[in-house]
This record gives C-alpha cells, structure tokens and sequence, in this order.
C-alpha cells in the first residue's frame, strides 16, 4: 500500500491532463517568464522557462500525434499565442498573474502535504528531488536579489523554498524504515 500512497500523493498534487503532461505547469512557466521579459530582466533570470515550455510542447505534441488528435494542437497554439498576449496587455494582469501563480504553486506544495500527513507515509516521494527543489529555490532568492531585487519574485521563491524545505522534511520523517528479518 505504501507505494499506491505515495503515487495518490504524488498524482494529487499536479493538475495533469489524460496522458500526463501538466497543463498547468507549462501556464506556470508561460506566465513566470512573460513576467520576466515584460519587466526587462536580464534573460538569464528566465533562461530556462523557454526551455521548458518547448519540452511540454513538444511532449504535447506527441501525445496529440499518437492519440490522433493533432486538430487539437491548434487550438492549443491559439490558447497559448492568445494568452501570452494576454497577459502582457497591462502591468496589471501580468502582476496578478504571476500573484495568482505563487498561489497555485504554493496549493499545490500544501496538497503534497496534506496528502503525506493522512497517509503517514512518503512512498515513493523522493526526498532528494525535494531538497534540490529547496536548494533551487534558496540559489533562485540569491540570484534575484543580486540581479532584480524584485520583490514579488523574491516572495515568490522564499514561500516556495519554506514549502520545499516542509515537504523535504516530512518525506524524511515518514520514509518507511526497513525492517530486519533473521
């Protein structure tokens, strides 16, 4: 059972479409970059956004291909090209936006640890991939403050770094502990 747990855990805290490829994740990351660039920061701050929305496009894509949907990948190129103009229409909505994205990330985080605390059991969480989102969280707060000093991308990094730190710390407290056999 600990291993259904842990995938329960793990499925309830991504919004996932029905092949597996986040949806919401790739807004996250639209969203987070446009802010980036709508602000004129330098583009090593959001370098890797790009790279991760084309990997989600791309894994998209061939989901749509095998499952012989591709009509539908225009429709996904007109919510993507239309919501990015969305999105850097005013200093506003791209403020919300990014707002309401801290927001998600941090329910989502919350999610995983409601999940952990009911079932009392990490499963097959992985507290390293954990404690390297932590520490990506703690360099990204350093590399804002040398280079923005933008405050809402800092909030932004050190709730998810304290969420982090929280989840690393309760899938180490709930890993199963192997039981000696004579």
């Amino acid at each position: 059972t600990g291993k259904v747990r842990g995938s329960l855990c793990e499925f309830s805290t991504s919004i996932v479409c029905d092949k597996g490829v986040s949806n919401i994740a790739t807004l996250l990351f639209i969203v987070f970059m446009s802010y980036q660039m709508y602000y004129d920061y330098p583009p090593l701050t959001y370098l890797e956004y790009p790279i991760l929305i084309a990997q989600d496009v791309i894994v998209l894509l061939l989901i749509l291909h095998y499952n012989r949907n591709m009509k539908h990948s225009l429709i996904y190129a007109a919510l993507f090209v239309g919501g990015w103009q969305l999105l850097t229409a005013q200093k506003w909505v791209i403020d919300l936006a990014m707002s309401l994205c801290t927001v998600i990330s941090a329910g989502s985080k919350l999610a995983q640890l409601q999940c952990l605390w009911r079932s009392k059991d990490s499963g097959q969480v992985s507290a390293l991939t954990w404690a390297l989102a932590t520490y990506t969280c703690l360099a990204r707060i350093f590399t804002t403050v040398i280079t923005t000093g933008d405050t809402q991308v800092l909030i932004r990094f050190v709730v998810m770094s304290i969420l982090n730190m929280w989840v690393t710390v309760t899938v180490v407290y709930y890993k199963p502990h192997a039981v000696k056999q004579d």
